[in-house]
């Protein structure tokens, strides 16, 4: 939609509106010098709110992407969005004064000149034959290499070299993406030899087309946060490259989203927009409730990826980031394929996570736990451990994969506290090492590994006793206790669990 188009509507939308308020003040058999003082700041509050949740959900493009009848339900629930939003407001500050005629009158009148208007904006859209779908492959589909002529599932990257590039290929990415994605692309791969594919697509069908483990290096030019299934086209762009093949994408992350609207609004009105933008685009996709609306009323566009979620997919569907840049606000990965996608059926996206640990005799238990992490965090751990120092006590160093309420959880072990659940599960003990992942087990001497199997994690760790500072320290302090605990279990785990409660209490022992 053009910005024209988008004034518009938001001026028709902003007199809808108003004209709706005017009726309902007129409906009401008071005097409207009472009523237009009482309600006139709450009713600009509330006009804003509407606008700028109306924008997020797309609503003003509705009858120009959509069918009619989704344009209109989808313009049916932003508007009961936005009622419930503008209830909770109402209910949190107790607002009791204002009349419901009023205020649910307006939202009714209000959403029924709405879909009036969609009605007939639907058939002014659709008056004259609209472009043809080709266009959309002319525009998208750029595929300008050609099959390799290496053999099949061989490693082979010749060395990049800084010979001159077609001209039609520079001119392509320059319009597409500009001049510094070129110089990027081209310091990253070796444009002047065929054997790669260009794209600028956000659907998987532009590479499903594609022969099968052919290419080298397949670059796509548009953001991922455009691709409704994001696992689905990596792991279609993994089927495509020989192993150790290159491939090289692009996100709008969550904190280049963040800059972008608060730059881009006026002050006050940016952090309003970015609040609701956060709740829509971010809390809505993390409950199953919700994550039908959000996905209705977004169709997966334009949606808010964490780095650590994009660089995560990219782990979970076989492949490891080898350089990241950030060019225009936008973050540039070039990503290698190193074995096949896990296809992972059951991803963890919501508060509560369950997450591989190693237990008894080296069982794989689900622990249980708040979220800290943006989702798929967990595919991370080689990639932080070889770029990131560890702190004291064990932790990596600025890790960016933890979340700003994820750092409030871990200070006070709220995120702990769903490990009660495995618990009474019997997976832990009260007392015990920590259940550890793949990853951070292997970090550990060979006879600790075989020490720590022998027995059950458990949720108050030795650590809380000894305070290690670094990994071979806490490596001695778990071998420590698991030699006390072979001899004598019982008095062992009592003997830890008051010195950890009052390391806890009076010496503000933390895990991080």
């Amino acid at each position: 939609m053009s910005r024209r188009s988008l004034f518009v509507n938001i001026l028709f939308d902003i007199i809808a509106l108003s004209a709706s308020f005017l009726i309902m003040i007129w409906i009401k058999p008071a005097s409207r010098r009472i009523y237009l003082p009482t309600y006139f700041y709450p009713f600009l509050v509330f006009m804003v709110i509407w606008v700028i949740l109306s924008i997020i959900a797309r609503k003003y493009s509705a009858p120009e992407r959509h069918k009619l009848s989704h344009a209109l339900l989808l313009i049916l629930i932003t508007n009961i969005v936005i009622s419930g939003i503008s209830a909770f407001i109402i209910f949190a500050f107790q607002l009791h004064l204002y009349s419901r005629l009023v205020v649910i009158g307006t939202v009714v009148a209000a959403t029924a000149f709405e879909l009036f208007f969609a009605f007939c904006d639907y058939f002014i859209c659709n008056a004259s034959v609209g472009p043809d779908t080709s266009k959309v492959f002319e525009a998208y589909q750029k595929i300008v290499g050609r099959e390799s002529e290496y053999p099949k599932n061989e490693i082979f990257l010749p060395e990049i070299t800084m010979e001159p590039v077609p001209e039609n290929i520079r001119e392509t990415i320059i319009e597409e993406s500009g001049e510094a994605v070129f110089e990027f692309l081209r310091k990253n791969i070796d444009l002047s030899i065929p054997n790669y594919t260009l794209l600028s697509t956000t659907t998987r069908f532009n590479v499903d087309k594609l022969p099968e483990k052919t290419y080298l290096k397949l670059v796509n030019l548009k953001r991922i946060n455009d691709i409704r299934f994001i696992n689905k086209f990596f792991e279609s762009v993994n089927r495509k490259l020989l192993t150790g093949g290159i491939f090289i994408g692009c996100v709008e992350t969550k904190d280049q989203r963040k800059k972008r609207i608060l730059r881009k609004y006026l002050p006050v009105l940016n952090y309003i927009y970015y609040f609701f933008d956060f709740i829509i685009k971010r809390v809505f996709p993390k409950f199953n409730i919700t994550k039908r609306i959000y996905f209705f009323l977004t169709r997966g566009e334009n949606r808010v990826v964490s780095k650590a979620e994009t660089l995560g997919r990219l782990y979970s569907c076989g492949f490891s980031v080898v350089n990241e840049q950030e060019i225009n606000g936008w973050l540039y990965f070039v990503a290698r394929k190193t074995r096949e996608p896990f296809y992972d059926m059951e991803p963890s996206y919501g508060p509560l996570v369950r997450l591989r640990r190693i237990g008894k005799n080296g069982k794989m238990i689900q622990v249980y736990k708040f979220r800290t992490m943006h989702p798929y965090a967990e595919y991370l751990q080689e990639y932080i451990y070889e770029r990131s120092d560890l702190k004291e006590g064990g932790k990596f160093k600025d890790d960016f994969r933890i979340t700003t309420i994820g750092k409030l959880f871990r200070k006070f072990w709220i995120d702990e506290l769903p490990m009660l659940i495995n618990l009474f599960r019997g997976d832990l003990k009260i007392v015990g090492v920590r259940p550890l992942s793949e990853h951070y087990f292997s970090l550990y001497s060979k006879e600790l590994q075989e020490k720590r199997i022998k027995t059950k994690p458990g949720l108050i760790p030795p650590f809380y006793v000894d305070m290690p500072k670094t990994l071979n320290e806490i490596q001695a302090s778990e071998m420590k206790y698991l030699m006390a605990y072979e001899k004598k279990p019982f008095r062992t785990d009592w003997k830890y669990f008051w010195k950890a409660v009052w390391n806890i209490l009076f010496k503000s022992a933390r895990s991080s």
